[in-house]
């Protein structure tokens, strides 16, 4: 082969790897997910369906959906403090934050495409359906699905819902309704149909069709539990994922690239820090974990350990969870943080938002990293898990808040943007939880 025929043919290839490499850049939003594994889509992400809101900048976007916490900060703690029982109703008054993370789902035979958020919190699924007064364009249209079918009050599945609306005689379909994001209402039919996830199929798996809404914060394609109570995705998976799950939440910057949801025990982290897993037999569908103490720098917290420790009673102690924003403490405690971490870094700090110390980036050389320091475990967070910046990168942000003035809180809540670029386990047969560094933007 000459010089000039060896240079055509590299030409050539270099083309076409290209053109190649331009296609798959392209229909990355279209590929398959494998096995029991689910792509995480931040909810303003691009290969996400939903429009994203146009602030300024990031930092406002955080604060715009931070400023939703308080009202799912005064959900969760309105569950601690309720006794449980072998069937547990709501009042209808439960109100939920709107999701920031959402996955691919498929609902019916054959299978209609869903983008459902993630809520670690909850327990039963709900999704809109054909003729829902008040819902988003994309529904579940349930007589196409030749596995649908409608459940009745006396089924035991209805005995399990929350907002349960049934007669007290006489054959009735199963409905049920619940407050959601403090401005909205939805009512729903309990009914089951094959849930498909991945590879995966899940028969006859029990979940709300929503019939009406009312208000603006119910997620547009529904909300997928993955709590520990018996309608939620593990208790009705049984053995195929044999109580295990784990995801890694991307930055929500991300962009094209997602995050994954791992169903089941195979394919998990084996070489992973672990720390016990509580059960409130009050919530059993909470996943508390012992806090022990916070450090900032070399300095550990003085914090009273009685407002650490857990207490099933009062519902007190500490959770993760994947719907709530920034991470929430009880008032003495985050004042403790907060303090410390402003003696480290240089001043004046201002307020903005949820965020009441924000300072120059330029002093975040000195900013010091936060470590939260569980039973068995430290997770040392990085400073993209502690901090959050402008667009324009002037201004830097501690991204913790206390739990909200109006809500008598007891509970301190590990959110979603501490938890981002990190693998989360959730082994509850084995009472336990992992964590370990992933970058999964």
């Amino acid at each position: 082969m000459d010089f000039t025929t060896a240079t055509a043919t590299a030409t050539a290839l270099l083309f076409f790897s290209l053109l190649i490499s331009a296609t798959l850049a392209l229909d990355i939003c279209s590929a398959q997910s494998h096995g029991s594994g689910l792509s995480i889509i931040p909810i303003y992400g691009k290969c996400s369906p939903f429009d994203p809101p146009k602030p300024d900048s990031w930092l406002n976007t955080v604060i715009d959906m931070a400023s939703k916490d308080p009202q799912r900060v005064k959900y969760l703690s309105s569950l601690v403090a309720k006794k449980f029982t072998k069937v547990p109703i709501a009042s209808g008054q439960n109100v939920l934050n709107i999701g920031n993370y959402v996955v691919q789902a498929k609902l019916g035979t054959p299978g209609q495409l869903m983008f459902m958020v993630l809520d670690t919190s909850n327990d039963a699924a709900w999704v809109p359906c054909s003729g829902c007064s008040g819902c988003s364009a994309t529904t579940f249209t349930p007589n196409t699905s030749s596995t649908y079918a409608s459940l009745e009050c006396s089924m035991a599945q209805c005995t399990q819902v929350r907002g349960l609306s049934c007669p007290t005689t006489g054959s009735s379909s199963c409905l049920f309704n619940q407050s959601y994001g403090g401005d909205s209402i939805f009512s729903a039919t309990l009914v089951q149909d094959s849930l498909s996830l991945a590879n995966d199929v899940i028969s006859n798996f029990a979940f709300g069709c929503i019939n009406a809404v009312s208000g603006g914060s119910i997620p547009p394609q529904g909300l997928l539990g993955l709590g520990r109570g018996s309608m939620s995705l593990l208790s009705q998976s049984g053995s195929l994922y044999s109580g295990v799950f784990s995801y890694c939440l991307p930055s929500f910057k991300s962009y094209y690239f997602s995050g994954s949801l791992k169903l089941g025990p195979t394919g998990q982290p084996k070489a992973i820090r672990t720390t016990p897993l509580l059960r409130n037999p009050h919530r059993p569908s909470l996943y508390y974990v012992n806090l022990t103490g916070v450090s900032v720098g070399r300095v550990i917290v003085p914090i009273a350990q009685e407002l650490l420790s857990f207490n099933p009673n009062t519902g007190a102690g500490t959770i993760i969870d994947s719907g709530t924003v920034i991470t929430r403490f009880i008032e003495p405690i985050y004042s403790a943080i907060r303090d410390e971490f402003r003696k480290q870094v240089k001043g004046p700090f201002s307020t903005l938002g949820a965020f009441d110390t924000c300072f120059a980036a330029t002093n975040e050389a000195v900013a010091p990293a936060i470590t939260f320091h569980f039973t068995g475990l430290d997770l040392r967070l990085p400073m993209e898990n502690s901090l959050i910046h402008s667009s324009a990168g002037s201004l830097a942000c501690l991204a913790m808040a206390a739990a909200p003035n109006n809500v008598n809180s007891v509970l301190n809540i590990i959110a979603n943007l501490q938890q981002q670029n990190h693998r989360i386990l959730f082994d509850v047969p084995n009472s336990r939880l992992g964590i370990a560094r992933e970058l999964c933007n």
